[in-house]
């Protein structure tokens, strides 16, 4: 039960061990969760940017092997309802729940109420019984968990967001017309668009895979950033996949764009000849990290 976003090695520690039970107990393994994240009604001035958007999370928690995810509206009726009669409505109600397996520090209900606890003291009463599991640890940083996959993401580190998601961190959005800057200097990019909810990395020059709706995967160079060469001040990062090995037109096609390593920080160059040879540089860079 919860927020699963990112479905990370966190996340995907409690989903086997739900799927053990269910096979063990021959019941059906069930995932639930919100339509959005709780904290974008809760709190939204303070709600945090999504590391999966809803569609690509409900993709990742299929491919844990879970048999069905309830996804459940969550609006401010919701956020106001107190803890036990989630339980009766939903997990006893809806579910017919026999187990339940959280994470040690769940909480649910209004003003996150409900605790584990409270979950094993209506179990004793409703039939149900709950197996709360110990976080995963991501080494001395602490536990595995969306906030701290968030804190690495911001901070460039993609070896320990990576560690924690169990993959490269990925985005998706369709692919518009830019400017055409990157094609005069020689460089033809795809400039994809990405929700404001989702969370971008640090800005800076990345090596990934470029995925196309075919599933076609190409080795791409990534461009984070603000573009400083040609504009003083620009009011947010543009997204721009230069790929490796395809010269078509990928205009209005859904992308998912991987990122595999952080090549270097975004630079303001002193000319456009100086920006065009370093861009050269990181291609090399890029087709030397991806094996291309």
């Amino acid at each position: 039960i919860g927020a699963y976003d990112g479905v990370h090695r966190g996340h995907q520690l409690v989903i086997g061990e739900v799927r053990r039970v269910a096979h063990e107990q021959g019941l059906r393994s069930v995932v639930v969760t919100f339509d959005r994240h709780p904290a974008s009604v809760v709190r939204p001035e303070s709600a945090p940017k999504q590391l999966t958007d809803p569609e690509q999370e409900l993709e990742l928690l299929a491919r844990t092997g879970v048999d069905a995810t309830l996804v459940i509206h969550f609006d401010e009726a919701r956020s106001k309802e107190p803890a036990e009669e989630f339980v009766h409505e939903i997990l006893v109600g809806a579910l017919n729940a026999r187990t339940i397996v959280v994470g040690e520090d769940f909480h649910f209900g209004h003003q996150r109420q409900g605790n584990n606890a409270l979950l094993a003291t209506m179990g004793a009463e409703l039939g149900f019984t709950v197996d709360g599991i110990d976080l995963l640890q991501a080494g001395p940083e602490g536990a595995v968990s969306s906030t701290a996959i968030r804190a690495a993401l911001v901070e460039g580190d993609l070896t320990a967001a990576h560690a924690m998601l169990g993959r490269p961190h990925e985005v998706r959005g369709v692919v518009g017309h830019g400017n055409a800057r990157a094609r005069e200097l020689g460089f033809r990019t795809a400039n994809v668009a990405i929700a404001d909810e989702v969370l971008l990395p640090k800005d800076g020059i990345y090596a990934g895979w470029y995925e196309r709706p075919d599933g076609g995967v190409h080795a791409t160079a990534i461009s984070l950033g603000r573009r400083p060469t040609f504009y003083e001040f620009a009011d947010h990062s543009l997204l721009e996949a230069h790929l490796l090995d395809f010269e078509g037109d990928l205009y209005g096609e859904q992308a998912k764009v991987r990122f595999v390593e952080r090549l270097r920080d975004e630079l303001k160059f002193d000319s456009v000849d100086d920006l065009v040879a370093q861009m050269g540089r990181d291609v090399a860079h890029a087709k030397d990290v991806l094996g291309a």
